[in-house]
């Protein structure tokens, strides 16, 4: 098959395979051939019951393929009547893969994974009859086996598209095809024409269809006979899948309508013509929309022709005339309704609507810019109709109808815009007053008040503003546009209304000028052939409604960058530009200009020209001095009069880069300033430079005195009439202003300087958050309009969402990560890399439990919001439709956090998911909704409606936007013509009253209901589309982003709008004043308060030093008032000042921080070189990430003193690397746990502890002796790690060794024992051989990359190897007298590997050595030649142990697999050529036995003919394993992740603990063994408790878990006696009432459920602590009498907030009250990492007693007591308490804190010890009932302490 030529034009298969030979094919089952009466010719049957025992498979041998190319695959065959068919294809694709494509009447839905698609056939039946009739009312065939009356089909599949469409891959070729009962087969062929069945040749040929042109006619051999006079389409069935030029969907195969697929019929499209139709119920049922199998992406389909239509009942057009307001500067859309002529609709007896429709003529009056609006609404005919069935209907206009509109009128106000610039940020001019600012924001100009900061706009122009100029009063302001249509507009500027607008001549104006009294306008631009064009109007008559023209005009090759009008004349100006300085004056109606002569700077490029100002009454034009600016740092000082250079003078920074102090300047020496604007006042000149330096100098340029550094270049500077402020603009779009006088900076505005492509707004701090396409994310005040937070990232950030009630908020990028911050820490929480493509969608559930983002390649991600770290829950791909244009608001989640719905899996289809699981609830269908359009329409946007929460708005390609049934898909309304362009961005009202939509520019407001006669008021004033609208939380405005960032005043609650104010103004919450003070605590009257109170400290600031700069290039915090730096200066007597002080260098920074990540100065401390990067493999030791820090100043008490002896350690750490020593000889077994050595004895289970360390320990070994032992950990104080060496019989330290930087990797003893041996991490791989009787450093080796494993030679003691990134090295160790020596030989590992790291070894024998790899490979390495023999694969991940005891090896890996191997062959391996496999070299190792285990291999020991040993694991477990017996037995095990939670039983015989892996564990006393175990999957969980009873077959334990549910589990039975779900939350605490009958649990959204333990019914839910985690319940079996309350048991609960709750219940009578509220005050909290929590628990000694702590002013102790409602004592601490407990025998209190201390504290006394046993923070601690016994836990370590008092 070498060539493919004989497959065209067709490909036979049957003939090709010589089928009836049965040689290359094979047949199963029953499988006949028989002669068929309609086809008139033999044809195969397959029958059989089972479809899969009956088939014929093509070719016989499943390893040989066909290899047909051809592109579609043709079937001719007929389903058995009454039967079910398969048919299987085997598609091979260009990457390799090979998919499986069926297709059968037995599926019901679409099915697809990476290799197999799952097609419903739906077959068709004869026509006219029964079947044929049911398959077009439902629009889909006969589901489920065939009819009786079914016919023979040409299925045709084009293979290409369907690998295309559904898989993302390349079609190859056909490689096997399977064809099962129960069928009719004619023949299979293969072909790379579209071939039509019901075309003759002769037809054909008249047609022209020829196979050059890709179609034809069916060959002779493979037609069906068609009897003269008949149809071939009435006879036979004809099936193109995917089907062309229909809009059936796409996840079925069926018969296509007539008339649609033929390609006769797509070569001439054509309209119908509009007539009177019948809608039967068939039609009707065509709103539903729903498609409950799965659809795939779309395929490109062409436009849909000769389509049925059905007509358009009648319209409601309206034309959109815009109008302008100029005293309130709104624009809003006047609609007036255009009415047309209907006759009303006729029912019919059929269950059909008869129409009559206008023709297109009646319809034609509206033009195609015009905004029409039609609206369909539910009409329901009850009388018509059998049943209700809604259907859409055009509502006609009728005089009749109350012409109402939208109010009020306007609806919205433009309030504040956050942006500058635009076209230029060389624009902004000062009032007259010095109190205002004027500058351009791309099309509005906006004036601003420095004082109050309110914004008042100038709206007119329809393209980005390039120019403005004030007169010399400021009474007109002149402003020019951009574009082809530029115009200029002059404005009354107190009025603020446009007085003239004027032709500019030109395509753009770059200047603007007004002359002082403002009768002549001067304006620069450029013609249509880019020359300069320089216009100048007589505006003498314009404020009283005068004619403005032209008085000259001239055009000019010379180029002009800034023109300005004489201040003093009005006819004459001065120009300067690139290469000239010019005078011009206007004389006669001409404009003529003078050249300044330049001489040697004659090719010097200016950039700005400025007079000394001055009264123009006092001076004379030849008194005038003229400066000029031009980028090479010249000022040029003009005589005006003679027209000549008075002086040059070249400018240079005041300070130098790199010099140590200021020096006096010249002008002759450096680089100059590239000055890019100056002013000039009588005192004083004002410069802007390219350096981003604002500098002021005295008019002789003898230095500056004042100057001001931005964060980009200044782009203007402007001098206030009264020269006390100084206007400047940054390139970068800020503005503000230095004030001379006080020497401070103020920022007026920044902004972004690109597209702002998405926001969010924080409704309860009032802050917005923006993505822009200038690369930045920017977090605004919105009130104040300041910038907060400026965020730099890496890649371009495309869409932002705020945490609807944390200050936490998202951003996506287009790179597809997806981050998440916590604004108040200035912490990145969270980094995810499940997206590919750019992130098109981002949203936060209502609730804030979810997260969900969305990217351009159709991947849709779930995350767990309610974890710090949001956890991804789901990831699916191909979800989405593919692309960008639904950004950045892709997805839209229901106000209840129940629905989540987007655009996908095509364009075409709306979906809606569960928004917890993200299963799919409902498909959509927008492309099937109107079959009149010749066009498939798609969706574009889609939101929910907040209030009516079954209806999900759809924004369509055709302009549309439908009301959709969220739960059922039917179409409920639609209005069409919603904008002159696509909708961009759509929202809904919190009251589903108004519908918010974006369309290119403008935004529009409509009447949810569409009710009224005018439902829609527009509003523009963006000059570049609309990226995104939104309403802000409030209700009270409205956002909508683009250009720029425009926050508008919604006015429709006007009655809640304060008139003197904006109504973005934060409210106030002020304090209740029932509230008294008792010992520091606040009390309430016994009621709880309905709101915390707020903090009345100022909220924290970002920052910048903890920010993760590996997740954005830079971070910075933006502050309005600006540091300076003064430095005395000589100056001259010509200062700005009379002050009598010296003048001085003033620095001012704008931000805290502005340089980037990647700067140019490099640290000392990385020019060594690049910082070290961890390998990527498990063997490397990494310690858990901790935040905790280690408490120096804590004391140990004195030995034999103590109060707490460590009685047991339960747990391994699976975290460690070699971190567990076995010697079977001299029964010694030790590991490690968190900071812990522990040596257990194991024929009696006690242990010893080995305590030295205060950091996680990474490895440890021990002598061959057995006699010493050594361990390894980093250091507490960040300084180099500590290496333990313990002399194990005495149990003491005999030496403590700090000498590697980083952390230990590996440590190793000699087999003689004389030496030792230790490695350091990647940060430092150092090879240390120390001296194993003196413990003295011999010798140390560097390497140049990681070492990962290292190992003595059991024969030869002077030789050792190390493995690691970069090979193997053979060391070997020199001793000369006293003098050691370590050589070090480093082999590569062989390139027959690839890329590999080695990451174990161990000795063989005397001459080999076996390595591993991180890919599985075991080599066998040749010790005295160093050459590699030969290498197997004896496992499929990272291979991290390996241990050889005689011939037997030992591997563990990551994949868990722990194998035995029979390595005795690899003796007799002799030195190869080339490094050769198992195979290649006949030497056989054989694998013995295998066994898998919980986790990755960490640690393995053995004894001496590895028959049995210990294993230890990632998990956390140490198992004994036995080959000879094959055995696995439990020795140690422990929670691999985090311990939330540890209690006692009541009769101290067991003890329950629960981790965050979803375990609950069960343990004997004193045994400490695991019982039992509880494993609930993906979930964590958080609480546990036991049940009051004692006896042990009652016992039970109830544990709460992070998705709300509680889960009862019975000890006796081992089984879950119970499971209830009575919170949507996390359960943060959980406890048994005294008497059992109830259990509180409280969740993380604060609400305490009371439950029955009975039945699991919910009694109460407690609500008084909602917002709040609850994070203690407590209860006590005490009476209340004396508390003034009859009942049985108090209980409390406390919360996040620092709000304690007391209750006295009597649950057998169902009561419970409220006994005292308790709210303990404390300042705001500035941590990087959350407050303390908030603890409370009863004294056992004194029930009335509150025990409690938490964040407050002081770290304390705080006793309450409930009788006399105030605090009695309270007990210092040095630390804040992560947790405590108080025993119930004693006086003892355990505190737990973040500084791994646990104290001990006698309450009376105050006398405490502190146990530092832990290397992480303390989570919990518990005092066993009788108080004998301590647990306390740091993450998963557990520590048993034995109580012996204080």
């Amino acid at each position: 098959m070498a060539s493919k030529g004989w497959q065209h034009p067709y490909a036979n298969i049957f003939k090709h395979v010589r089928v009836e030979e049965w040689k290359k094919s094979a047949k199963e089952g029953e499988v006949s051939v028989c002669m068929d009466k309609t086809l008139k010719c033999s044809v195969f049957r397959i029958r059989g019951p089972v479809p899969a025992n009956s088939y014929i498979l093509v070719p016989r041998n499943s390893k040989q393929s066909l290899g047909l190319t051809g592109r579609y695959f043709y079937l001719l065959f007929k389903p058995t009547p009454g039967k079910y068919f398969v048919v299987h294809l085997d598609v091979a694709a260009e990457e390799g893969q090979v998919v499986r494509v069926s297709f059968s009447n037995m599926f019901r839905e679409f099915k697809c994974t990476s290799t197999w698609l799952q097609f419903p056939f739906l077959c068709g039946a004869a026509k006219d009859s029964v079947y044929d009739s049911t398959s077009k009312s439902a629009r889909h065939g006969f589901v489920g086996p065939a009819p009786n009356s079914v016919r023979w089909t040409c299925l045709m599949l084009d293979l290409q598209s369907v690998l295309s469409v559904y898989l993302s891959r390349c079609y190859r070729h056909l490689k096997s095809i399977k064809l099962c009962a129960n069928m009719s087969v004619k023949n299979l062929f293969t072909s790379d024409l579209l071939l039509d069945p019901g075309v003759s040749f002769g037809e054909a040929k008249l047609r022209g269809l020829a196979s050059s042109l890709g179609t034809g006619p069916m060959p002779r051999d493979m037609s069906f006979p068609v009897p003269q006079g008949s149809s071939w389409h009435d006879l036979y069935d004809h099936i193109k899948f995917p089907s062309e030029g229909t809009k059936l969907p796409f996840d079925s195969i069926q018969k296509s309508i007539p008339g649609t697929g033929t390609v006769a019929s797509q070569r001439s499209p054509t309209r119908a013509v509009p007539r009177c139709v019948n809608l039967s119920r068939a039609v009707q049922d065509r709103v539903s929309l729903i498609q409950q199998i799965t659809t795939p992406k779309s395929l490109l389909r062409p436009v849909v022709t000769s389509i049925p239509e059905l007509p358009v009942i009648s319209t409601h057009n309206s034309d959109g005339l815009l109008c302008h307001n100029d005293d309130q500067q709104q624009v809003s859309a006047c609609l007036s309704p255009h009415q047309l002529t209907s006759r009303p609709p006729h029912f019919t007896d059929d269950s059909g609507v008869h129409v009559f429709v206008h023709t297109e003529d009646a319809c034609s009056k509206q033009g195609d810019d015009s905004e029409e609006e039609v609206l369909r609404t539910t009409l329901v005919n009850s009388q018509a109709c059998g049943s209700s069935v809604p259907r859409p209907l055009h509502y006609s206009s009728s005089k009749a109808i109350k012409h109402e509109k939208l109010l009020p009128d306007p609806i919205l106000r433009l309030n504040r815009i956050i942006g500058f610039g635009g076209a230029t940020t060389k624009c902004a001019l000062w009032t007259k007053s010095g109190d205002a600012v004027v500058y351009p924001c791309h099309a509005i100009i906006v004036s601003m008040k420095i004082p109050s900061k309110q914004q008042r706009f100038f709206i007119g122009h329809t393209d980005k503003v390039s120019a403005l100029a004030f007169n010399g009063n400021t009474s007109l302001l002149a402003s020019a546009q951009t574009g082809n249509h530029s115009v200029v507009r002059v404005w009354n500027y107190h009025k603020g209304n446009c007085v003239a607008i004027l032709r500019s001549h030109a395509h753009s104006l770059s200047s603007l000028s007004f002359s002082y009294s403002g009768s002549i306008l001067c304006g620069v631009g450029k013609d249509s052939h880019s020359k300069t064009t320089v216009v100048v109007w007589n505006t003498t008559n314009v404020t009283k409604g005068g004619e403005v023209s032209v008085l000259a005009k001239a055009h000019t090759d010379v180029d002009i960058h800034t023109m300005k009008v004489a201040f003093f004349d009005d006819t004459r100006m001065v120009s300067c530009g690139r290469d000239n300085i010019r005078l011009w004056r206007v004389r006669n109606g001409t404009l003529r200009s003078c050249p300044l002569d330049l001489g040697e700077y004659h090719s010097v490029d200016f950039t700005d020209v400025s007079f000394e100002e001055g009264n123009a009454s006092s001076q004379n034009p030849e008194d005038q001095t003229l400066y000029a600016s031009s980028r090479s740092g010249h000022v040029f000082e003009v005589d005006y009069s003679r027209v000549v250079i008075r002086n040059v003078r070249r400018l240079f920074p005041a300070q130098q880069q790199h010099s140590e102090r200021r020096e006096k300047m010249t002008f002759n020496t450096g680089p100059g300033i590239a000055i890019n604007s100056i002013s000039v006042s009588s005192s004083f000149c004002a410069t802007g430079s390219e350096d981003g330096f604002l500098r002021l100098w005295p008019l002789d340029f003898s230095a500056v005195f004042l100057e001001a550094e931005h964060e980009g270049p200044v782009s203007l500077v402007s001098v206030s009439s009264d020269s006390l402020q100084v206007l400047a603009t940054t390139s970068t779009g800020n503005l503000g202003f230095l004030d001379v006088s006080s020497r401070g900076y103020n920022t007026l505005m920044r902004s972004h300087t690109d597209t702002v492509l998405g926001f969010s707004v924080d409704g309860i701090r009032r802050h917005l958050t923006t993505a822009s396409s200038d690369g930045t994310v920017r977090i605004w005040d919105i009130d104040s309009l300041h910038q907060l937070y400026d965020f730099v990232p890496e890649d371009s950030p495309c869409s932002v969402a705020f945490h609807p009630s944390e200050q936490v908020f998202s951003c996506g990028s287009s790179s597809g990560i997806v981050r998440v911050f916590d604004i108040s820490s200035a912490k990145l929480l969270a980094e995810h890399k499940q997206h590919r493509g750019e992130v098109v969608g981002l949203a936060f559930s209502p609730d804030g439990e979810f997260m969900y983002s969305a990217d351009s390649q159709g991947s849709l991600a779930l995350y767990d919001s309610s974890e710090e770290d949001h956890n991804v829950i789901r990831v699916l791909c191909n979800v989405l439709a593919r692309g960008t244009e639904h950004a950045p608001d892709a997805l839209t989640v229901s106000s209840d956090s129940r629905c989540l719905a987007f655009v996908g899996p095509s364009e075409h289809i709306v979906t809606v998911a569960d928004a917890r699981s993200l299963e799919e609830l409902l498909r959509v269908d927008v492309s099937i909704l109107d079959v009149e359009s010749p066009r498939l329409d798609s969706a574009m946007k889609v939101c929910f409606s907040l209030a009516s929460k079954e209806h999900l708005l759809v924004a369509t390609s055709a302009n549309k936007i439908l009301w959709v049934n969220s739960k059922t898909g039917r179409l409920l309304r639609e209005i069409s013509k919603v904008h002159k362009h696509q909708c961009s961005s759509l929202a809904v009202s919190e009251d589903s009253r108004f519908l918010l939509t974006a369309g290119h520019n403008a935004v529009k407001v409509w009447d949810y209901n569409m009710q009224l006669e005018i439902n829609s008021q527009m509003f523009v004033g963006h000059s570049q589309p609309i990226c995104q609208v939104n309403f802000t939380p409030d209700q009270l405005g409205v956002v909508s982003v683009g250009d720029a960032i425009f926050i508008w005043d919604f006015l429709a609650h006007s009655d809640s709008l304060p008139d003197s104010r904006s109504t973005l103004k934060a409210s106030h919450v002020s304090t209740p004043k029932t509230v008294h003070q008792h010992g520091g605590v606040q009390l309430s009257s016994g009621m709880p308060r309905q709101t915390a109170p707020l903090p009345s400290s100022p909220p924290p600031k970002l920052d910048i030093g903890t920010t993760d700069r590996g997740a954005f290039g830079s971070s910075s915090l933006c502050e309005d008032t600006l540091t300076i730096t003064t430095a005395p200066v000589q100056t001259s007597g010509a200062g700005p000042s009379s002050d009598p002080r010296p003048a001085s260098f003033l620095k001012v920074t704008e931000l805290l921080d502005t340089s980037p990540l990647k700067t140019s100065h490099t640290d000392h401390s990385d020019s060594k070189g690049k910082k070290p990067i961890r390998p990527d493999c498990y063997k490397h030791f990494i310690p858990r990430f901790k935040t905790c820090t280690f408490d120096q100043a804590a004391v140990a008490p004195q030995p034999g003193k103590e109060g707490l002896k460590l009685k047991a350690v339960i747990g391994y750490n699976g975290n460690g690397r070699g971190n567990m020593v076995w010697s079977a000889e001299k029964g010694l077994f030790a590991y490690s746990c968190g900071c812990v050595v522990v040596v257990e004895y194991l024929q009696s289970g006690s242990q010893r502890h080995l305590q030295g360390h205060s950091e996680e320990i990474s490895c440890l070994a021990v002598s061959n002796d057995a006699q010493t032992m050594a361990s390894a950990a980093g250091s507490s104080n960040g300084s180099h790690s500590l290496i333990c060496v313990w002399d194990i019989q005495n149990g003491i330290c005999r030496k403590n060794i700090s000498y590697h930087k980083g952390l230990v990797q590996c440590l190793a003893f000699s087999r003689d024992d004389r030496f030792f041996l230790s490695v350091g991490d990647f940060s430092d791989p150092v090879v240390a051989l120390w001296s194993s009787s003196t413990f003295q450093l011999l010798s140390s080796v560097s390497v140049s990359g990681p070492i990962h494993d290292v190992a003595f030679s059991p024969s030869a003691f002077s030789q050792l190897a190390c493995v690691g990134s970069q090979g193997v090295y053979f060391c070997l160790i020199n001793t000369c007298g006293l003098d050691v020596d370590l050589k070090v030989q480093k082999v590569r590992t062989p390139v027959e590997l690839g890329d590999v790291e080695l990451t174990a070894l161990c000795y063989h024998m005397d001459s080999l050595l076996f390595t591993a790899t991180n890919r599985g490979h075991v080599c066998v390495w040749d010790v005295n030649t160093h050459r590699c023999l030969m290498t197997w694969n004896a496992d499929e991940g990272e291979i991290g142990v390996l241990l050889c005891r005689g011939n037997r090896l030992l591997t563990g890996s990551n994949t868990r697999w722990l194998r035995l191997w029979e390595v005795e062959a690899v003796q007799s391996m002799q030195p190869q050529v080339k490094v050769c496999s198992v195979g290649d070299s006949g030497t056989s190792v054989v694998l013995e036995q295998e066994l898998m285990l919980d986790g990755a291999t960490v640690s393995a020991a053995f004894d001496n003919t590895m028959d049995m040993g210990i294993v230890g694991t990632t998990a956390g477990t140490l198992w004994y394993i036995n080959w000879s017996d094959s055995s696995s037995i439990r020795l140690v095990s422990g929670h691999k992740a985090k311990v939330n939670d540890v209690v006692f039983s009541s009769d101290e015989s067991h003890f329950a603990t629960c981790s965050d892996d979803g375990s609950v564990r069960v343990w004997s006393i004193p045994s400490n063994e695991l019982v039992v175990q509880f494993q609930v999957l993906s979930q964590a969980c958080g609480c546990v408790c036991w049940s009051p009873s004692s006896s042990r077959d009652g016992a039970c334990v109830a544990a709460g878990y992070s998705d709300g549910t509680l889960r009862i589990f019975q000890l006796a039975s081992s089984e879950m006696e119970m499971k209830l779900q009575p919170h949507h939350v996390a359960v943060t605490a959980i406890q048994y009432s005294a008497s059992g009958h109830v259990i509180l649990s409280g969740g993380k959204n604060g609400l305490v459920v009371v439950s029955s333990s009975v039945n699991g019914a919910t009694i109460r839910v407690i609500r008084d602590h909602k917002g709040a985690p609850i994070t203690a319940i407590h209860g006590v079996n005490e009476e209340c009498k004396s508390l003034g309350w009859e009942a049985n048991e108090m209980w409390l609960t406390a919360s996040a907030d620092r709000r304690v709750s007391v209750w006295a219940a009597d649950w057998l009578k169902e009561e419970c009250d409220l006994l005292d509220w308790l709210t303990f005050p404390a300042p705001a909290y500035f941590g990087d990492d959350d407050p303390p929590p908030s603890l409370a628990a009863f004294c056992p000694a004194d029930p009335s007693l509150v025990v409690y702590t938490g964040y407050g002013v002081e770290k304390e102790l705080l006793f309450y007591s409930l009788t006399k409602k105030q605090i009695i004592k309270k007990i210092a601490l040095p630390h804040w308490a992560t947790c405590f407990d108080v025993s119930r025998k004693t006086q003892l209190i355990a505190v737990g804190s973040k500084e791994r201390v646990v104290k001990l504290l006698q309450s009376r006394s105050g006398r405490f010890q502190d146990f530092v046993q832990h290397s992480e923070t303390l989570q919990t601690c518990h005092f066993s009932p009788t108080g004998t016994l301590l647990f306390t836990v740091a993450f998963n370590e557990i520590l048993l302490w034995e109580v012996l008092g204080l």
